[in-house]
């Protein structure tokens, strides 16, 4: 195999990658800042690059004509397709077969996102896990001459009412400590599993002395960890407290393998080795973001001690080194469904010997520890009432409280909804609409980006001015229920394009709605924001099987109308309970039932860290909910297509564009 030079600009990234290689695996390899919903494979047409033969003398280059890949017939489809630009290639479909450089543009990279996971304030009781214990030991004699671990034991026992053992740990550590501090020492102290110590009581408890500190005014710390598909979020509390002391969201790295889920399970699937990879990518996130959080705070590595984490399925797997390729196919198998204890030096993460990390347990095959978590925020809030938690995600995860009864599913609900199987559809990311409203009367858009306080429309020319990258989660589900309320979409779904003729075009026989004309934009490899039939096909899709999810839960507790429906995640903080509401999403739910509840998964692993009784709740609540499979209920079929259509839209007149609008029962989607 020949060995070729690749340099990635405007990064500078230089790395080989051999002949018949793809771009994009180069690039994977190499870390560079690239888009890809779809893994690699072809299908989102996100991983656009430019490449031309020259001289390039800055990098001391040589690319001639014959280095240049050949047109692939993915990327001459999408050329026809106008879905590439003539100057452009896919970075998934050109192979190598010279010397090149690469320009990656601003809208083929990740660019800054928008992470919103911002902590809550939370109630419990503070009875952490790990405690500290200033002991002072008794000068030994001839006559009475313990060794210095029976000796700290007995004095922990004496002087605080707690039994605990001598680490090996702290049995290393220990004689240098009293040796140089007159006698004295903290002792760490972490409970066993169940024990539990009331504040001021000298109840005895055992543990386990997991180190021995110096005396001094240090705390021990903890942290919260809610590892998301997209993002990364961590909390770090003072545990003698019970004090947030930081908090911190950054993006998954494994998205260079796959924006949903499943993709990179199939990454794993078709590449050897690919799930350590993906589990090398977390693990090194959260390592750095730890570090970033111990510097902050001014703490030593060691004052880290306790870290609590929650995912869904396939993010918990990776994380703890599981391969999670049986959770893409049924019956869904999972490794480990119970709570976890692992010491953090199994996981590398960058902490002591001492620490300690814990995972939620899970309800299911696709309801995860994030979910379980959310509910544990939740319980006393839904206990007694009719109550629904749901997560919205590629995998909408619900919960269902009624009649003293729990059940839970997860519906395939798919990545579109989040921005991935939308033609204009982004990430939450700076320049994102997130808002939109359309006139019912001249039916013009105007629409409001992340980043800008201004509703820009292209009627009076202010989008003009800003680099808006398309349409993020909560702005599909506004521009949705606008289309319907403006009269440019019928019940069924299909477009009305007598209602706006100057608004709507039709390419390659498929109607689309152009929400912005972006005059210019074709420059720097935009184009029009537009919402085409195919899209609302999407969107129908999703939110049925979501409804139709709920839906079943309903049925399995004989629920008829729900007291309140709870948005978690940070996807639903960013949610209007009325576009909720009217897209049609959920049943027996209006706007005034709808709350949001923020990132109830991170807090609910706060809630742990904080209270080791939460803990002991949380693992006996999931063992009494009952886990429904939507795959295997007949009437779930009958609920989706009955849910497909827009109830804030006007009745279908057979005045609705056909175009590009396929019919049929659900398609197989995306699990979790």
């Amino acid at each position: 195999m020949t060995t070729h030079t690749l340099i990635f600009t405007p990064s500078g990234v230089q790395t080989t990658g051999e002949t018949g290689e793809t771009v994009y695996d180069a690039a994977l390899r190499a870390g560079v800042d690239m888009r890809s919903i779809c893994g690699g494979k072809g299908l989102c047409k996100r991983c656009q690059i430019e490449v031309e033969p020259g001289e390039f003398a800055k990098f001391k280059l040589s690319v001639k004509e014959s280095d240049i890949p050949k047109l692939s017939p993915t990327e001459k489809k999408a050329r026809h397709d106008g879905e590439l630009s003539e100057h452009r290639r896919l970075a998934c479909r050109a192979k190598l077969c010279g010397d090149m450089v690469i320009e990656v543009p601003s809208d083929s990279r990740e660019g800054e996102t928008s992470i919103q996971k911002k902590s809550t304030h939370i109630e419990t009781e503070l009875n952490p896990a790990v405690r500290l214990y200033m002991i002072k030991l008794e000068v030994p004699t001839l006559a009475d001459n313990p060794s210095d671990g029976e000796a700290i034991c007995r004095a922990l026992k004496a002087q605080h009412g707690v039994s605990a053992e001598l680490s090996h740990r702290a049995m290393t550590k220990l004689q240098p400590i009293l040796l140089a501090h007159d006698n004295t020492a903290v002792a760490v102290v972490r409970r066993h599993k169940g024990g539990r110590e009331s504040a001021g009581s000298h109840q005895a408890a055992l543990g386990s002395i997991i180190d021995v500190w110096p005396p001094s005014s240090d705390e021990p710390y903890g942290a919260a960890i809610d590892i998301g598909s997209t993002s990364v979020a961590l909390y770090v509390y003072n545990l003698a407290s019970g004090v947030p002391a930081y908090e911190k969201a950054a993006m998954n790295p494994q998205i260079r393998y796959g924006e949903d889920l499943m993709s990179r399970v199939s990454y794993i699937m078709m590449n050897k080795g690919g799930e350590t990879k993906l589990t090398a990518a977390i693990r090194g996130q959260i390592k750095t973001m730890l570090a970033g959080a111990v510097e902050a705070l001014g703490i030593r590595i060691e004052q880290m001690v306790e870290v609590i984490c929650v995912g869904n399925p396939i993010m918990h797997h990776l994380f703890i080194g599981a391969n999670p390729t049986e959770l893409g196919q049924a019956p869904f198998r999972l490794t480990v469904k119970d709570w976890i204890d692992l010491p953090a030096s199994a996981l590398e993460i960058g902490l002591s010997a001492c620490a300690s990390v814990s995972l939620f347990p899970l309800i299911g095959g696709h309801v995860g520890a994030d979910t379980t978590a959310a509910y544990l925020t939740q319980m006393q809030t839904m206990a007694g009432r009719s109550a629904l938690l749901v997560d919205i995600g590629t995998n909408a995860e619900i919960v269902l409280s009624h009649g003293g009864k729990v059940a839970a599913a997860s519906s395939p609900t798919g990545p579109a909804l989040e921005g991935a199987e939308i033609s204009s559809g982004v990430r939450a990311s700076l320049g994102a609409i997130e808002r939109v409203r359309i006139d019912p009367v001249t039916k013009n858009g105007r629409v409001k980006i992340i980043g800008c306080e201004d509703w820009l429309s292209d009627t009076d020319q202010s989008a003009d001015a800003h680099n808006i990258t398309g349409i993020c989660g909560s702005g599909i589900f506004e521009v949705m229920v606008e289309l319907a309320n403006a009269g440019l979409l019928d019940k069924s779904g299909l477009f009305i394009p007598t209602a706006a003729p100057e608004r709507f075009e039709q390419v390659n026989n498929v109607w689309q709605y152009v929400l912005l004309r972006r005059r210019g934009a074709g420059e720097s490899g935009g184009g029009d924001i537009i919402i085409k039939q195919t899209d609302i096909r999407s969107v129908q899709l999703a939110k049925a099987a979501l409804y139709a999810g709920a839906q079943l839960l309903a049925e399995q507790l004989g629920c008829s109308r729900f007291d309140e429906v709870l948005l978690a995640g940070a996807f639903g903080t960013h949610l209007d309970p009325r576009y909720v509401a009217d897209i049609g999403i959920v049943p027996f739910a209006g706007a005034k039932e709808i709350r949001s509840i923020g990132n109830a998964a991170g807090m609910g692993a706060a809630t742990a860290l904080l209270n080791t009784q939460a803990r002991n709740e949380i693992i006996a609540a999931v063992a009494k909910i009952e886990k429904v499979e939507t795959a295997l209920e007949p009437k779930f079929q009958d609920y989706f297509v009955g849910s497909m259509g827009f109830p804030t839209a006007p009745a279908p007149t057979g005045d609705g564009a056909r175009g590009g609008r396929k019919r049929g029962g659900r398609r197989n989607r995306n699990r979790n």
